[in-house]
């Protein structure tokens, strides 16, 4: 069985390059259509795409019901295939307009990836994520070690990223120039931070409380004054790999330079909860410990609008849609506390503006609500 095809590969690559140039997708997603590609590919015996049949489709759908994840060794959830088949069909509907494909493929052919409308909402129901609670991530900071530079390090990138709530991959680009200890903020600068979409902006760090900003000015104190680095050098720089005593390969301190990759920082995250007793949870799990922080504290919209600036999101419902969820242990408590003897205060000019909004998001009158 053929285990490749030059005419694919091809036109593969003008797709990808469409994909960065014309669509505007970052490296992280087009590596996602590849991934794909290459499991239709794989299924498909490597025909030539010029070949392709709705048959082909609906075997691939087949397919993917049978697969398991390598990560996990389970089926594949609708959701992995949702994208999966999401990804083709773009794929084939682009293609079905390129030179020396029109005449094969037909664009209707293209929607026989779909997966059925049951399917498509198990792939999209919402899930409440694990979500650290504030006094868990500060047990963690309290039973982390920090005797020496890495240890120093690895405790002050958790600190960090519950003040920010910065992404993992942001914070592994970050230098010492981007932070500023007297204003408290941070300069997510796109030219030099690898950002989300790529987006400039400015956080100040969260009142989150505990021991994280002293830990965190402790630390840049200590890059400055003991290890004497610069504005150019790197916040969190990678460790620095050398021969030890029993000449085997062993970390032993700081390399100037940053990451490469958020994987580390991961690491370093698993590693901590997990010596604290915890189950583990994700860089990205802290934003939305923030986001629940910040519908207990601000009291109008206009504070939280500007919380939800500080997460790098220009419309707050971004942050009510993507990170709002409550808590369902809060959920009840909110739900028990509104008993129908509570007065009802008429609702507040800036609370019916938001809520103005969330009607226009989804098409919604005001006098239906």
């Amino acid at each position: 069985m053929p285990k490749h095809n030059s005419a694919n590969a091809r036109i593969k690559r003008e797709y990808f390059q469409y994909l960065k140039e014309a669509m505007r997708r970052d490296e992280a997603s087009i590596d996602a259509v590849a991934k794909a590609l290459s499991r239709f590919e794989e299924s498909n015996r490597h025909r030539d795409f010029g070949r392709f049949h709705r048959e082909q489709a609906v075997a691939f759908k087949h397919k993917l019901d049978e697969q398991t994840s390598v990560r996990t060794g389970k089926p594949l959830s609708r959701a992995t295939a949702h994208s999966t088949l999401s990804a083709v069909k773009a794929f084939f509907f682009w293609l079905a307009g390129q030179p020396g494909y029109k005449s094969k493929i037909a664009y209707d052919d293209a929607n026989y990836f779909n997966l059925s409308e049951k399917d498509v909402r198990i792939a999209n129901a919402t899930r409440q994520p694990p979500v650290p609670t504030l006094d868990q991530i500060k047990h963690v900071l309290a039973t982390m070690p920090a005797a020496s530079d890495i240890e120093l390090r690895n405790r002050s990138l958790i600190a960090f990223t519950i003040l920010t709530g910065a992404r993992d991959g942001a914070t592994a680009s970050l230098k010492m120039k981007h932070i500023d200890l007297v204003d408290r903020v941070v300069h997510q600068d796109a030219r030099d931070v690898r950002t989300k979409a790529s987006k400039s902006f400015r956080t100040w760090f969260f009142p989150v409380g505990g021991d994280a900003l002293e830990i965190f000015t402790d630390y840049c104190q200590h890059l400055r004054d003991k290890l004497l680095w610069g504005n150019d050098d790197p916040l969190f720089p990678a460790t620095l790999i050398a021969i030890d005593e029993s000449g085997g390969f062993a970390p032993c301190g700081l390399r100037r330079e940053n990451w490469k990759s958020a994987g580390p920082i991961r690491k370093i995250f698993k590693a901590a909860f997990e010596a604290a007793g915890l189950p583990y949870f994700n860089p990205h799990s802290f934003r939305n410990t923030l986001v629940q922080l910040g519908e207990r504290t601000c009291t109008t919209a206009e504070t939280f609008k500007a919380w939800s600036q500080n997460l790098g999101h220009e419309q707050v419902l971004t942050t009510f849609s993507s990170y709002g969820s409550v808590a369902p242990h809060r959920q009840a408590e909110l739900i028990r506390g509104l008993g129908i003897n509570n007065v009802q205060e008429p609702a507040s000019h800036e609370l019916k503006e938001l809520m103005a909004a969330v009607a226009k998001l989804h098409g919604i009158s005001m006098n239906n609500l």
